[in-house]
């Protein structure tokens, strides 16, 4: 199987080897590893987005992308998707343990 990632993702380091071997979490979520670590584990100072609520995850993800929640740079990611992929990337992580 041949995995194709958009050019940002290239551009971004967010290619690398952990994410290509990431699995089958949807592209929107393997963007997510970067930061967040193998499998939204938690990466450092970064929250780990495994096995939390997938409920709570969305609204965090449009309260960054409202403005609502303080951000060093998630509040100009989450502008970036949809709401199928925010919902998507949200079930996802909550699906990990």
């Amino acid at each position: 199987m041949k995995l194709r990632l958009p050019l940002a993702a290239v551009l971004l380091g967010l290619a690398s080897p952990q994410v290509l071997a990431a699995g089958p979490a949807p592209l929107a979520a393997q963007g997510c590893l970067g930061c967040h670590g193998p499998e939204g584990a938690g990466a450092g100072a970064v929250p780990a987005l495994a096995g939390r609520d997938a409920g709570e995850l969305r609204a965090l993800l449009h309260a960054f992308r409202a403005g609502e929640r303080p951000a060093t740079i998630m509040d100009r990611i989450a502008r970036g998707y949809s709401e199928a992929e925010l919902a998507a990337m949200a079930a996802h992580f909550a699906g990990q343990r």
